[in-house]
């Protein structure tokens, strides 16, 4: 091969790797329903242990978790823990509403809404895939091959890895969020946050360290999120759209007091 040609194939080969890596740069890079991209977080394969091997101490406990979470099924303990699944759409706004005080709502709280959606990825999806694609740990239900809480979803969850948990990760990083615009119930909203964790272990979908260390990714994620500038815009918004909600629920308790 001359040194010409030579050339042309190395060039043709960087040209090639440039345009692959700004295809996975680029592949969720999308400001209306994200905040960050995929190079902006930190590694959930650093940041985390590997996950118990059975026969471990720490998975004595996590089957332990497991057979608790199965007897907590057949009561509204379990049936809350079944909705708790489903976080796509209005899923994570309307579980968080309750605790939040108001509404969380497209509707009624347009901004803090965004706010939660455009979240819920970054935490979801970004803050677990390189520790879920490396130890792809099978889940408690495929594990023990028992039934979940939730059926409808086994089929799609049995390939994707249980460690860490995503939903956990998004229901605790919504947490720490809100709990940020409204102070006078982070109690409230934290335990949400912490019971949604605590409904994957419920319906067998993750074992407890699943769980505990998507708790440590969704700090991680919140940590990053901060630092992001259309994040901190959106947060901005959310508040000051929760201060105009708060003085306006003032002035009409008041009003209705003086009338009688």
């Amino acid at each position: 091969m001359t040194r010409k040609n030579l050339m042309v194939v190395l060039l043709s080969l960087i040209t090639v790797c440039t345009f692959g890596q700004q295809r996975i740069k680029d592949v969720r890079t999308n400001p209306d329903l994200y905040f960050l991209q995929i190079g902006d977080v930190a590694s959930s394969l650093n940041l985390l242990p590997a996950p118990p091997q059975p026969g471990s101490v720490q998975f004595l406990y996590d089957q332990y978790q497991y057979q608790w979470g199965k007897m907590q099924r057949e009561t509204p303990r379990g049936d809350q823990a079944a909705a708790d699944a489903r976080v796509n759409g209005d899923g994570v706004p309307n579980a968080f509403s309750e605790a939040f005080g108001i509404k969380i709502s497209k509707e009624t709280t347009p901004e803090i809404y965004k706010l939660v959606l455009n979240m819920r990825e970054d935490a979801g999806d970004l803050a677990t895939r390189e520790a879920k694609n490396h130890y792809m740990r099978t889940r408690p239900f495929a594990y023990y091959k028992e039934q979940t809480c939730n059926p409808e979803q086994q089929k799609e969850l049995s390939t994707n890895g249980s460690y860490p948990s995503g939903h956990s990760t998004i229901g605790w990083a919504t947490a720490l969020v809100l709990a940020e615009i409204n102070v006078d119930r982070q109690n409230e909203i934290l335990k949400r946050g912490y019971d949604m964790g605590e409904s994957r272990v419920i319906c067998g979908y993750h074992f407890q360290s699943d769980v505990d260390a998507a708790r440590l990714v969704a700090g991680a994620i919140v940590a990053r999120l901060h630092a992001n500038d259309l994040f901190m815009k959106q947060l901005e918004k959310a508040k000051k759209e929760f201060t105009k909600l708060v003085k306006a629920n003032k002035v009409e308790k008041s009003e209705k007091k003086a009338i009688n």
